[in-house]
């Protein structure tokens, strides 16, 4: 670690919040001629890159000269006044539960840019893509820094736009009714959540998460934390997504462009959770109390639903989409996350935060190896990747050519004159495209938890922590939960392994098409994320240790 001022500290997280925002205005200005390159897009494109590169710069160095002595302190503070009347104030900060994701949100999004100079996303304007890019990162990396609650809404509600824009004018088949339902169901939930927040701040007197925090919710009486918990938990349950709020997930993946579905699933999926950790258990804990059960309860739900929904999408004839199955599996996932949130025990809640940083490393990997497989065979359909189609060659894949920036997603290069049949087809990748084909595997193995990789961890103390939950919650309904929730990991394994199996494996027809392996740009974009999921899963205290102490303390109505 290194040694750095606190003024230091204050300037960087500013900058880090405020930063993409400068950077999204600049992106839709002219680019100087010297900047330009090859082309104007590519200048856009490349100035997407350094922003966002500049942003992860400087999350690393913040996190560098992060107090890990004192985690559960809020650090980097700045705390100024800007609504008096209301006693609003832009009050950012950062402690153990909060860094970890903002630097992930830094992470993913620096990937993206960096994925998309080389792939340009098929569609409008580049330069509204970059816009939209950083617009959506300034909204999550302020969701997970600022205090205030009226100004968590409003940076919540910030990416509701862009990540609309990206799904509707980027996306596939299906995009604008995706994109209508994914807005109209995260508005709908952020209404009824601003009401809670207002009823939290207008009957405590304050609207600040660290005094609120400390209160522990005693200025509150027992019925409105059971109101507020209510009506803020639907708005962070519908971002989470919580079964049965879940529906808009799968169209928004299925429809939406790579790194879309990268930074919905990595990034967005998040901000809901991460509510439920800062506001709502330090804030309404007797709230919380009343509805714990009936949250672990919907989560489990969610556990096994998701998995039952993965295992029918993958069987044989059933015309899945890879990128949906994976849609409906962060369902699943995520149900660990609400699970350990619901224990209201310091193990319970250490797992869902570590769930959650390791669910936006294995998914966000997952999801830019399946807008690969797109990419070259043009499909994403189990049935097509699963079968080898004799007769087909595609030149991009044959040659192994990196493929124009200007490509568009899911046509995977040129075909060569006389091709015949589909060329969206692509099983048998450990023969056809080894390294891509084994990196599947990877993602696959590690999100279905396997004990040395990311994914076990979280999973396994959402688990303990139903196992013995906090004080005044049902042990015995508990245990029901933790054993459903351990029977929707053998769910969890069964599927991704007939996925792995069904596009990976198998001898490929001798005239099958072949496939470009993984090119540089993917490997560079891809490797941080599989490092950062091995590292995880070897070295769990990196994370544990700066979340444990942050959510004892918060657990308990601390302040310093």
């Amino acid at each position: 670690m290194i040694d750095i001022s606190e003024s230091v500290m204050q300037f960087l997280l500013a900058l880090i919040v405020v930063g993409p925002l400068i950077g999204a205005a600049a992106a839709l200005l002219p680019a100087p001629p010297g900047l330009k390159g090859k082309s104007p897009d590519q200048a856009v494109l490349r100035h997407g890159v350094v922003v966002t590169g500049a942003v992860l710069v400087a999350a690393i160095v913040l996190a560098l000269g992060f107090d890990h002595s004192r985690p559960s302190r809020m650090q980097a503070t700045t705390d100024i006044s800007w609504i008096p009347a209301l006693d609003v104030r832009i009050h950012l900060g950062i402690d153990g539960i909060s860094l970890p994701l903002l630097v992930l949100t830094a992470l993913l999004t620096f990937l993206c840019a960096l994925y998309s100079y080389f792939k340009t996303p098929a569609g409008p304007s580049p330069k509204a893509f970059v816009a939209l890019l950083l617009v959506l990162e300034t909204g999550t990396l302020a969701t997970f820094a600022v205090l205030d609650l009226l100004l968590f809404f409003l940076a919540f509600e910030t990416v509701l736009v862009p990540m609309y824009f990206l799904i509707a004018r980027w996306g596939g088949a299906g995009r604008r009714a995706a994109a209508w339902k994914f807005i109209l169901y995260t508005l709908l939930g952020s209404v009824v959540m601003l009401l809670g927040l207002l009823l939290v701040g207008l009957n405590s007197g304050t609207f600040d998460m660290v005094a609120l925090a400390t209160d522990n919710g005693r200025s509150l009486t027992t019925s409105v934390q059971v109101v507020a918990v209510l009506a803020i938990g639907i708005g962070l349950a519908v971002k989470t997504p919580m079964w049965p709020l879940h529906s808009w997930l799968p169209d928004a993946h299925t429809a939406a462009p790579t790194v879309g579905s990268v930074l919905l699933a990595g990034v967005l999926l998040k901000m809901g959770t991460y509510g439920f950790v800062r506001i709502l258990l330090p804030v309404a804990p007797e709230g919380m109390r009343t509805f714990a059960p009936y949250l672990a309860a919907f989560a489990v739900v969610g556990i096994v639903y998701g998995s039952l929904a993965c295992l029918s999408l993958a069987k044989q004839g059933a015309k899945g989409d890879l990128k949906r199955l994976i849609a409906y599996s962060s369902v699943g996932h995520m149900g660990f996350v609400l699970l350990g949130i619901a224990t209201m025990s310091p193990t319970g809640v250490n797992g869902a935060l570590f769930a959650n940083i390791a669910h936006g490393l294995i998914t966000g990997l997952l999801f830019f190896l399946v807008g690969a497989v797109k990419d070259r065979t043009g499909t994403t359909d189990l049935d097509a990747l699963s079968r080898a189609a004799a007769g087909t060659r595609s030149v991009a894949g044959a040659t192994g050519a990196p493929g124009s920036a200007g490509s568009t997603s899911g046509t995977g290069g040129t075909s060569g004159t006389g091709s015949t049949g589909a060329a969206g087809t692509g099983g048998a990748l450990y023969s056809r495209a080894p390294r891509l084909g084994g990196l599947l595997s990877f993602a696959a193995v590690a999100s279905l938890g396997l004990p040395g990789l990311g994914g076990f961890w979280g999973e396994m103390l959402a688990l303990f922590g139903a196992f013995r939950p906090a004080e005044g919650l049902s042990r015995p309904a508990f245990l029901v939960f933790m054993a459903v929730a351990a029977f929707g990991t053998l769910l969890t394994a069964a599927y991704l392994l007939v996925v792995v199996r069904r596009v990976c494996m198998g001898p490929a027809e001798r005239e099958s098409p072949e496939l470009a392996d993984v090119r540089t740009y993917e490997f560079a974009a891809w490797t941080p994320l599989v490092v950062l999921t091995v590292v995880a899963g070897l070295w769990p205290r990196a994370l544990l240790g700066l979340t444990d102490p942050a959510v004892q303390q918060l657990l308990s109505g601390g302040t310093r």
